[in-house]
């Protein structure tokens, strides 16, 4: 596999560079973003009591730790390392406790830098000056970001290096004897990293395959001499390594092996099953490999064979799926609009739980536990990267641009880059995004209080009375009113109750869908205008937690929908486990319903359209307050928020573009929009 060449790049293929001063401030704003993120690190695990930071480090070198015993380091299973890799680690026991700890942070943080910047030095070519200025602070900052970084850093773990080892070999030293040399120790570390010798073989570097054997025997041996027991002990009675560490079927391991025992297999049968699915996939990610190393797109076949690798480990933790992450080199997708996908679906899949990527579903559960191996799986052996080859892989389709449509303010918008696109955007990224989104507005609205519900009772408490004082100084204190004259009526409160509970999600996602299939311009501005909306709502939360009438001791509501309260608990109320009951001002449910009733209004082409529109936000707001969920105040929170994002959404967009839904079929289909604007 030949090396990386670095000179000769020609100018940006994306259109104009921007001017000089221009990128080198980008350069300089991007390298802060890497720096502080190195930072907070740093504070993250060295700020943190000793007891509860580093553990793997403490579990192998402390005091007490595995490598200080006289037999063998695997009787507890706790060391999950090779002989070689104790062998490496043993002379650090002698080190001073606090001194290690600082020095192994520092280190594994230096190891991240050095990572990043060969990843960047290693991106397919050609490429244009921008990417070249701003590819390393960027790989620094989403490694730095992502969880096996993160759990790397807060672990003591060692997984960084056999990477690193397997990257410099590949990309940085000259010669064949040097990336064998770099390759085998990688093995010697981690033996799965043996995988990578049929891509050097069948890229041509048979003298590096050598290197790499030999080197990976001489450690072994050296291991097996110096530690002849715990040599015994990882390579036959524990196979490799088969065994140590957590239990296989531990949701942190992301491999075959652990995905097959959390399916409910065991015994011969998930061994041979294992067994034969990880040589069809180390068989297919190599071919793929291979064809991507051919092509002159270096990097990604090296990580789609790392991709493989963590799919046929037989104990793949998540701070070893570097892999993954490294994957999202690859180009996928032939429209604008696509090449963002992939990704972006790498870095949410390696930053995030898997938790917050997908809802907390039954059906969901195979799917959201195996979600770091199933990007594994997909990167090694299906998605379609492009060829450099592919006339789209530099030039894909570009986007159609709905003409701006005049402003009444001079500076309106304030933000032209972001025009309204006559496509649908991609509806993978859409549905992760919003899934995303929602499980972020989800662990706010919990902050909001300090993480737990009783932590932010009492200030809740106070300002519900504030907003009763308020409204009855304005005699709209309808409330208790409202209330009890619903709950008398039984057909009423079933009703309101109903209501309350079932359209909330329903409506603003089916408006969404349909907008999203006919009107895509529309799409892009309601669901902006949304976004913004929703952002200004958290804050309300975190600024001003609001008990809501059914949660304020001594009124007398009656919560008709969660049934009777318990005051005398710190937490009560049928939800305070799910999410944080004091966020009520605003009400987005009537914010939501009142962005779907204006939507509604301004796009439906009939007048009865626009009226059954209008009443979803009128039947809500009766709806909160009947059930006593909202004060009046809260609703208009809502719409004042609501208002707000749409006029953010105007004043950073400028104003909506007045395209019926064939513009947007005809911008698919190659047609000059033009000739829809309207006259």
């Amino acid at each position: 596999m030949a090396n990386v060449e670095h000179s000769g790049r020609p100018a940006d293929t994306f259109g104009s560079a921007p001017p000089e001063a221009r990128l080198l401030a980008a350069r300089l704003a991007l390298w802060a973003v890497a720096a502080i993120l190195a930072v907070r690190q740093l504070t993250v695990v060295l700020t943190t009591p000793s007891g509860e930071r580093l553990t793997d480090l403490e579990t192998w070198v402390g005091p007490h730790g595995v490598l200080h015993v006289k037999g063998s380091l695997y009787d507890s299973t706790r060391f999950t390392g090779t002989p070689f890799g104790g062998l490496v680690l043993k002379p650090l026991t002698r080190s001073a406790q606090a001194a290690l700890g600082w020095g192994w942070t520092f280190g594994t943080l230096l190891l991240v830098v050095v990572l990043g910047l060969v990843v960047a030095r290693a991106l397919p070519q050609p490429i244009g000056r921008r990417t070249s200025l701003l590819a390393a602070p960027v790989a620094i900052s989403l490694l730095m970001l992502s969880l096996p970084v993160r759990n790397a850093l807060w672990l003591g773990q060692t997984s960084i290096i056999p990477v690193l080892f397997v990257l410099l070999g590949c990309f940085t030293v000259r010669s064949e004897r040097e990336s064998g040399l770099c390759i085998g120790l990688a093995a010697a570390l981690q033996p799965t990293m043996l995988l990578f010798a049929p891509l050097l073989w069948f890229t041509g570097r048979r003298r590096a395959v050598a290197t790499t054997a030999g080197t990976f025997a001489a450690c072994t041996a050296l291991a097996w001499a110096a530690l002849p027991h715990d040599s015994y002990t990882y390579w036959v009675h524990h196979m490799a390594g088969v065994g140590l560490g957590g239990k296989a079927d531990a949701l942190g391991n992301q491999s075959l092996h652990g995905a097959l025992l959390r399916l409910g297999l065991t015994g011969p049968l998930e061994i041979a099953v294992f067994l034969v699915l990880s040589a069809a996939v180390a068989a297919l990610a190599l071919r793929r490999a291979v064809h991507y190393a051919h092509d002159g797109q270096l990097l990604l076949a090296v990580a789609v064979t790392g991709c493989a690798v963590v799919a046929v480990s037989p104990t793949a933790w998540q701070y070893q799926l570097l892999w993954v992450l490294l994957a999202l080199v690859g180009r996928v997708g032939r429209r604008a609009s696509d090449r963002y996908v992939w990704p972006v679906a790498m870095i949410l899949v390696t930053t995030l739980p898997a938790k917050m990527m997908l809802p907390n579903m039954a059906v969901m559960y195979p799917l959201r536990d195996n979600l770091v191996l199933l990007a594994a799986l997909a990167a090694a052996t299906a998605v379609p990267f492009l060829s450099r080859t592919s006339p789209y892989y530099q030039r894909p389709t570009p986007a159609q641009y709905a003409p701006p449509v005049p402003a009444r303010f001079r500076r309106v918008p304030l933000l032209p880059v972001l025009r309204r696109v006559l496509t649908r955007p991609n509806l993978l990224l859409e549905l992760l995004l919003i899934r995303v989104v929602y499980a972020a507005y989800q662990q706010v609205r919990l902050a909001a209080t300090g993480g737990t519900i009783s932590g932010g009772r009492a200030r809740a408490e106070h300002h519900g009375h504030i907003v009763l004082d308020i409204e009855r100084f304005l005699h709209i204190d309808i409330e208790h009113w409202a209330n009890h004259a619903v709950a008398g009526v039984g057909w009423l409160r079933d009703f309101f109750d109903f209501y309350y509970e079932s359209f909330h999600f329903v409506v603003p996602l089916t408006v969404l869908a349909v907008l999203y299939w006919r009107r895509p311009v529309d799409y892009r501005w309601a669901r902006a205008s949304l976004g913004f909306a929703t952002f200004l709502a958290l804050i309300g939360f975190w600024l001003f937690p609001l008990a809501p009438p059914r949660l304020m001791p001594g009124l007398g509501m009656i919560d008709t929908v969660h049934g009777v309260q318990d005051f005398s608990k710190p937490d009560y109320g049928t939800l305070t486990a799910l999410t944080n009951q004091y966020a009520a001002m605003p009400s987005l449910h009537f914010g939501w319903a009142l962005w779907c009733g204006v939507v509604i209004a301004v796009i439906a082409p009939k007048w009865w359209m626009k009226a059954l529109g209008l009443l979803h936000p009128l039947f809500t707001v009766s709806a909160i307050i009947a059930t006593g969920n909202h004060w009046v105040l809260d609703a208009v929170g809502g719409a004042a928020v609501v208002t707000a994002g749409f006029g953010l959404s105007y004043v950073l967009q400028g104003p909506r573009a007045t395209f019926a839904s064939g513009a947007a079929s005809a911008a698919s289909e190659g047609v000059d929009a033009r000739s829809y604007a309207p006259h």
